[in-house]
């Protein structure tokens, strides 16, 4: 029996190990996300033009996407896959934006595959969403 108690608290002493693990490292991401904004925007504020564009307002969109999905897996310790769905969708359609011109002029065919790609992750989203609902456990409310 002395054997048993030593290995539960041996578990005990891990599983409590990777918890801080797990708490630092989201609140490091989750400052560096914050930081990283806090900065773009500041570089916003500072541009000639006096207002921000398109690319820069998709960009702190993606710096939303980016905390939200860190506070959720905050929350609930499950990684939101559709977040990251989000993330990629914007980040395209902000490469879409900003690079349409050189995007066209060296081949027409590259803006199909980009949205073929907006496409295929709108409905990876769409899927994910659908299947996250039919699926859910009772744990999970």
């Amino acid at each position: 029996m002395p054997n048993t108690t030593i290995k539960n608290k041996i578990d005990q002493l891990g599983n409590f190990m990777i918890e801080i693990f797990h708490i630092i490292g989201l609140f490091v991401i989750g400052a560096t996300i914050v930081w990283s904004a806090i900065h773009e925007y500041f570089l916003i504020m500072q541009h000639e033009s006096g207002f921000a564009s398109l690319k820069d307002i998709l960009l702190l969109f993606i710096y939303l996407e980016l905390g939200a999905m860190t506070g959720i897996y905050f929350k609930t310790h499950k990684m939101p896959v559709v977040f990251l769905i989000f993330i990629a969708i914007t980040a395209i359609t902000r490469f879409l934006v900003i690079d349409m011109k050189s995007l066209v002029t060296h081949d027409k065919f590259n803006l199909l595959v980009m949205v073929i790609a907006i496409l295929i992750l709108s409905m990876a989203a769409g899927v994910l969403k659908f299947t996250e609902k039919k699926y859910r456990s009772d744990s999970d409310y």
